[in-house]
């Protein structure tokens, strides 16, 4: 690499400089201190781990995200975290092992070895909140909640919400006769939505003709709150887990119209999101002109069987580095009061001490500097006149 090319980051990675940095840093600490008057714990996992530890029930999507690195000390295979909720159910698991419920929160950055889009960034800042504990919809309820405050006063204000439950898919399949690798295949049409292929796919490989009609009718029931009506009316000789899904999906529904009226409810009964980790109910946000969630999240009990202790689970993250293209909030101008290093004190220390104290943003010129307070992006200066400091602002 030459001298000119050092400065040059990797493909998808960037940093992010002021004043977006800024305003960035206060919108993690925003939202935990939200997260933490709901309860939330805040959490600080390391930012790498023992392979088999970081990869525990993720499935094979975040085996082929986390970069891979041999331990110097014992040889092992570490993994830089692609994603921190296996981190914070370990620690829930293991580290804490609370009883009853326990909330926890958390906000780094993970690393990726591919971006998933050409926009997204390899090294996202990641935010989210996790409770443990309780298998009961009020805490899927809660989360849900959680997310459509954070997105509130992220000034998210037209985020829509989409649902989908993924025991809907796996109760159908269980019912066929297919195989793993069918049912994989199945799989992989329903997340393309191609509903040409899905016909072909059903007529070819399920016997049971009203079984494969209803497998055929998933990625087709969509749309508002009526949609779940619809679909146990579709889905009627569907066995019973199917339907306890359905009335899921309407118990949050009708909270969720009751107490966040402004969020727009979209549901999916083809959405496979994060099939292969969650367990029930899965939710994502989606914000006006972005292609990518903002926010995805469900319920993954399974994961801390790994670790001892089988909780039940649910949570949410928020991916940061993709907040900053949507965000309709004016990055922070900072407004800051320069002075020049006196010749005299006349007790200038005590002054700048003073103002910084009070939360101002003092920055103090620098012996022979020949930039004055516009450059240095000050609104205001400090001098010294009458034999006293006064604040004036910059001409």
């Amino acid at each position: 690499m030459t001298i000119a090319d050092r400065w040059l980051l990797p493909d998808g990675v960037e940093e992010i400089l002021p004043p977006q940095a800024g305003l960035l840093e206060q919108q993690r600490r925003d939202l935990l201190d939200l997260f933490q008057c709901w309860g939330y714990d805040l959490v600080m996992p390391p930012l790498m781990e023992y392979l088999d530890s970081l990869l525990i029930g993720s499935g094979s999507d975040l085996d082929l995200q986390t970069f891979k690195v041999t331990d110097q000390l014992t040889g092992r295979m570490m993994g830089i975290r692609a994603d921190m909720t296996p981190q914070v159910s370990r620690i829930d698991a293991h580290s804490l092992n609370r009883e009853g419920p326990t909330r926890l929160c958390y906000c780094d950055s993970v690393l990726h070895t591919k971006n998933v889009s050409k926009l997204d960034s390899r090294s996202p800042i990641q935010i989210g909140a996790e409770l443990y504990g309780y298998a009961g919809i009020e805490a899927d309820i809660e989360v849900i909640l959680l997310l459509a405050k954070s997105l509130k006063l992220l000034g998210m204000e037209k985020a829509s919400l989409d649902f989908g439950h993924v025991t809907i898919f796996r109760t159908l399949i269980a019912e066929t006769n297919l195989d793993a690798q069918q049912a994989e295949t199945l799989f992989e049409i329903l997340q393309r939505k191609s509903l040409d292929e899905i016909d072909q796919f059903c007529s070819s490989n399920i016997a049971d003709s009203k079984l494969a009609d209803m497998v055929r009718q998933l990625p087709r029931l969509n749309g508002g709150a009526a949609i779940l009506d619809t679909a146990a009316s579709v889905l009627a000789s569907a066995p019973d887990p199917l339907h306890q899904a359905l009335e899921q999906l309407k118990v949050v529904a009708g909270r969720l119209t009751t107490e966040i009226p402004e969020v727009n409810l979209y549901f999916d009964l083809g959405e496979l999101r994060g099939y292969h980790y969650h367990t029930g109910l899965v939710f994502a946000a989606f914000a006006p002109g972005l292609g990518q969630a903002l926010a995805s999240g469900g319920r993954y009990d399974d994961v801390g069987q790994a670790f001892g202790r089988n909780r039940p689970a649910t949570g949410f993250s928020i991916d940061m580095s993709r907040l900053l293209r949507v965000l309709d909030t004016p990055a922070p101008t900072p407004n800051g009061i320069f002075v020049d290093q006196p010749a005299q004190q006349h007790d200038f220390q005590d002054q700048v001490a003073k103002l910084r104290s009070q939360g101002k943003r003092v920055i103090v010129g620098l012996p022979n500097q020949s930039e004055g307070a516009i450059q240095m992006r000050c609104k205001e200066q400090l001098i010294y006149q009458n034999n006293s400091w006064v604040i004036q602002p910059v001409k």
